[in-house]
């Protein structure tokens, strides 16, 4: 395929929260991609959104921004909850779209928008942008070489204390609150990404919090073959956050954590090898939009980044992890 250095998604941008300006912030430093225009619920946020970022069109509504004939593609940040119906509207618009994670509250509604993107042909993509980071995509090329030989055993942390405001998103059940969505999600998906979202057992300890929501953490996951994860989240709790994958040769080293690590460190035996820095200027959103930008150039329906049949199969397993905690959200 030929590359058209001249090709810009114009995004639309459902949503005026914190996660949809982290993304248009770092939209700037994409290359295939242009944030075109913002919807809201109100004029109001949509105008004060668009002036904040440059954003040509502010629209007062979600179905007058994805029915704009303009916009090629659009980036969805609302809470999980609304998830499903944000991008089926997307979708009935015959729009591409990139979802914020987790895609869905769980796999009976992620199965119901994945089979009318699949039957309309349209592009799909959950927003997992740390399949998208260069750490990440370095590490993937390390062990397709087998520099640490077999892996055996990953254990991933993600976590921090949140304010107390059982109203907010993070707290709240009918937002679909707790850690293993927000911040579970995250070691979950990196564990899938080297082993596979299927593994053979489960176990597992929780700690409800008074508001009805999973505050913190522990799985332990068993893949079969001596292949082990051992993951912690949490959203009251302060952990490390920071990833390891132990190889029989060596192992893998992320110091920040498996969301948007900066850098990366290949061990053979006791002895740092390789050592990856990423030294980039943006925040790191910006390479999920080119993702998208590169599949949709190529007239692809889904991403090989992070398949749809791969988040199917990680919102089965948060559904597994839930279920064994009798965590259910309303609605539901």
């Amino acid at each position: 395929m030929t590359t058209d250095n001249a090709y810009k998604v114009k995004w639309g941008i459902l949503s005026t929260g914190w996660i949809a300006h982290q993304f248009v912030t770092d939209l700037a430093h994409a290359s295939n991609g242009v944030a075109y225009a913002v919807g809201s619920r109100t004029q109001e946020s949509a105008d004060e959104f668009a002036k904040n970022h440059g954003v040509p069109v502010a629209y007062a509504t979600y179905e007058d921004l994805v029915n704009d004939p303009e916009v090629d593609a659009v980036y969805i940040g609302t809470p999980h909850p609304f998830h499903k119906d944000n991008v089926l509207l997307a979708l009935r618009a015959d729009k591409a779209v990139l979802c914020e994670k987790p895609f869905t509250v769980n796999s009976g509604e992620l199965e119901e928008i994945v089979a009318y993107a699949r039957e309309q042909k349209l592009f799909l993509m959950e927003a997992m942008w740390a399949r998208c980071i260069p750490a990440i995509i370095k590490i993937k090329e390390w062990l397709a070489a087998d520099r640490i030989g077999d892996v055996r055993l990953i254990e991933a942390d993600l976590g921090f204390r949140s304010e107390w405001n059982p109203e907010g998103r993070l707290l709240n059940p009918k937002l679909g609150g707790g850690a293993l969505l927000d911040v579970g999600i995250y070691p979950i998906s990196f564990t899938s990404m080297i082993f596979g979202a299927n593994p053979e057992s489960i176990s597992s300890t929780v700690h409800i919090g008074e508001t009805g929501v999973d505050e913190h953490f522990s799985l332990l996951l068993s893949y079969g073959g001596g292949r082990t994860a051992s993951l912690n989240g949490g959203i009251r709790l302060n952990l490390q956050e920071d990833a390891q994958i132990y190889g029989t040769e060596g192992r893998i080293v992320l110091p920040e954590n498996v969301v948007n690590p900066r850098s990366a460190v290949l061990y053979v035996g006791d002895e740092i090898v390789e050592t990856f820095v990423d030294d980039r200027l943006s925040i790191g959103y910006a390479f999920e939009a080119e993702e998208v930008g590169r599949c949709l150039q190529a007239g692809l329906t889904e991403s090989q980044a992070i398949t749809l049949d791969e988040s199917l199969a990680i919102m089965k397993l948060l559904d597994q992890i839930r279920a064994s905690w009798g965590l259910t959200y309303p609605g539901e």
